[in-house]
C-alpha cells in the first residue's frame, strides 16, 4: 500500500493524500465508497512509473483520512474536499480517474468545472445524469434500508462478494470494508445516491472513458453505462473476469487501459494543437 504522505485539514475533516511527481499531466484517483486509496495502487504506480504526476487520496472517513464522529458524511462535502484537493496541490487540468462513488463525484466536477480538467475516466460508476426506468428509480432509495438490515458482522464479507470475483479482490474489499463502522457506511450510500440527477440534454464536456468489469452487477451499473457511452458517442472498456472493483479483480490489464486511454488523450490533444 502507498503511504499518504500529505495532509489538507477540511474542519471536521482531515485528508491523507500522496502527491507523486512526474512531467506528464497530473492524474488524481478518486476511490469508491467504504475502499480506500489502496485500490488503485497497481494503476498509480504503472502512470507514475510512465512520467505522469499521479495524486491518489483517501475519501473524508475513508482509510487514513479522518471525519469527525458526529459528522454525517455527505456528497456536497466530499465534492468540496476535491475541489480543495486540486486547489491545494495547484494541479493544471488533470484527467480524473473515479471508481464507484468516485466515479460520480468526479463525474460532478467535471460538471461543476469543466475547463478544470483535461479528462474524465469512470470506472464501475453509474452515470449521474442519465435516464432512470421506472424500476431504477423504484429501487434507488431502497439500497441502503435494505442494507442496513444486515446484521453489522456479516456486512464487510457479504459487500465483499459482491463487489470482486477473484480471491485477492475479495480479500481486499473485505479489508476496507471492516475498517468503516456499519453507521458511516450505510451514510455513504446515501450519499452517492443524491448525485444521481437527470439530465436529458447534458453531454460530459471533456473526454471520457468508460470502464467496467464483466461481472460488475452493482446497481444498474452494467446497464447505465451502455447507454451512456451510446449517449455520449464514446467507447465502453469492458474488462473480463472482473466483478466491481475491477481494480483489484484486474490491477495489470486495468493499468495498461488506463494508460493506453490517456496516453490516446494527449496524443489527440496535441495533433489538435498542431492543425490550429
Amino acid at each position: 500500500m502507498l503511504n499518504l504522505t500529505g495532509v489538507l485539514d477540511r474542519g471536521h475533516a482531515r485528508l491523507r493524500y500522496r502527491d507523486l511527481p512526474g512531467p506528464r499531466g497530473p492524474v488524481v484517483f478518486t476511490h469508491g465508497a467504504g475502499m480506500d486509496h489502496s485500490m488503485f495502487d497497481s494503476q498509480v504506480l504503472d502512470l507514475h512509473g510512465a512520467g505522469y504526476r499521479v495524486v491518489t487520496w483517501d475519501l473524508r472517513g475513508h482509510g487514513a483520512s479522518t471525519l469527525a464522529g458526529d459528522v454525517r458524511f455527505e456528497a456536497a462535502a466530499a465534492l468540496a474536499d476535491l475541489a480543495a484537493l486540486l486547489d491545494h496541490l495547484a494541479l493544471d487540468r488533470p484527467v480524473l480517474v473515479g471508481h464507484s462513488l468516485g466515479g460520480n463525484l468526479s463525474q460532478e466536477f467535471v460538471r461543476r468545472h469543466p475547463r478544470a480538467v483535461r479528462g474524465l475516466v469512470v470506472l464501475d460508476s453509474t452515470w449521474n445524469t442519465g435516464p432512470l426506468t421506472l424500476v431504477e428509480r423504484l429501487l434507488l432509495p431502497l439500497a441502503a434500508p435494505v442494507l442496513a438490515l444486515v446484521p453489522a458482522s456479516g456486512l464487510p464479507a457479504r459487500l465483499a462478494r459482491a463487489s470482486a470475483v477473484t480471491p485477492a479482490g475479495v480479500a481486499a474489499c473485505e479489508a476496507a470494508f471492516t475498517a468503516m463502522p456499519k453507521r458511516r457506511f450505510l451514510d455513504v450510500w446515501r450519499a452517492t445516491t443524491t448525485l444521481v440527477a437527470p439530465d436529458p440534454d447534458y453531454r460530459t464536456p471533456v473526454p471520457l472513458a468508460l470502464v467496467r468489469g464483466e461481472h460488475d452487477r452493482t446497481g444498474n451499473i452494467a446497464a447505465a453505462m451502455p447507454r451512456w457511452a451510446r449517449s455520449d458517442g464514446v467507447r465502453e472498456y469492458v474488462v473480463a473476469d472482473a466483478g466491481h472493483v475491477v481494480t483489484v479483480d484486474a490491477p495489470e490489464r486495468t493499468a495498461r487501459l488506463l494508460r493506453d486511454i490517456i496516453a490516446g488523450w494527449e496524443t489527440d490533444e496535441r495533433n489538435e494543437a498542431g492543425t490550429a
